[in-house]
């Protein structure tokens, strides 16, 4: 390169950072930002070195993960404590795992879930000793009835309950069925009423929410302070689609009450680290998104 070709250059990116001194800042900088797990279960799956996939996740700059292996007291075939080694030895921290056990039909025609809740005394004691902030419920049928949605909304309080005592909070994962009617009633909208904020908290899915044909935004100002979490998804990789409203959504996340957010992507154009990266730069780099939202 030619020396006045060199200082000419030189001089470009000096007045470039003048006009934007956060420009290099915002290029290269560090957020918040966890992983659902789901998200490498393929990868999980055929790879028996799980500490190898926990280091790839971290070395892409994400700091924190959301289980999705939970079984009878382990994560990921893996005690608690290992896991909770694992994950905190890539600089990672351990936040959250999606875990329930669904009623049964006999549970909720009787309206009775005691044996269900028994349930829980493992579940919530293996996330506690996993270190685990947050324990999510990720699924949940269309109830045929709202007597039935009413038993569930109870069921999700006294689980949340049980939760609250041990210092773990307990939330729901939506899809895009949650939208959907019960006797004129729409479910997501009957469960936010019909449980108790300090029990449960939604972390929304805004991908679902979307495909679900509700406004994300519209629910926070609603439902103020109810969304603690976020599952931030695309069709495939974050932002690529244009569908979803990103800027939207985090411009208004004050008013949702939201402490974490997780990436999931259950499809990618590439292979799954690449989708990852790819989502995660669109993350760090988009303005309207802050470095965290926990403090």
């Amino acid at each position: 390169m030619k020396r006045r070709t060199l200082i000419g250059s030189l001089m470009a990116s000096c007045m470039l950072l003048a006009i934007n001194p956060t420009f290099a800042q915002q290029k290269a900088a560090k957020k918040e930002i966890g992983l659902q797990l789901y998200s490498v279960r393929e990868e999980i799956s055929k790879n028996p070195n799980f500490d190898q996939i926990l280091q790839k996740i971290a070395a892409l700059g994400y700091t924190g993960v959301e289980a999705a292996g939970y079984k009878a007291g382990k994560f990921y075939n893996l005690s608690p404590q290992e896991f909770k080694a694992k994950v905190e030895k890539t600089g990672m921290k351990v936040l959250s795992s999606h875990a329930t056990k669904t009623l049964s039909p006999q549970e909720l025609a009787s309206g009775d879930f005691s044996e269900s809740l028994k349930w829980w005394d493992e579940c919530i004691a293996a996330h506690k000793a996993a270190g685990m902030k947050y324990i999510v419920t990720p699924w949940m049928d269309v109830p045929k009835t709202i007597k039935d949605l009413e038993t569930q909304c109870r069921y999700l309080d006294a689980v949340g309950a049980k939760c609250r005592q041990q210092g773990i909070l307990y939330g729901y994962h939506n899809h895009a069925h949650e939208f959907k009617k019960v006797e004129d009633q729409v479910m997501y909208d009957y469960m936010l009423e019909h449980t108790n904020p300090q029990n449960v908290f939604f972390e929304m899915d805004v991908y679902w929410a979307v495909i679900g044909d509700v406004s994300p935004v519209d629910y926070f100002n609603k439902y103020a302070g109810r969304f603690k979490a976020l599952h931030i998804k695309d069709h495939r990789e974050i932002g690529q689609s244009g569908m979803v409203g990103f800027d939207a959504i985090f411009n208004n996340t004050k008013a949702g009450g939201l402490e974490y957010l997780f990436v999931e992507l259950e499809d990618t154009r590439n292979d799954i680290y690449t989708g990852l990266e790819q989502s995660i730069d669109y993350l760090k780099k988009a303005p309207f998104v802050k470095a965290s939202y926990s403090k």
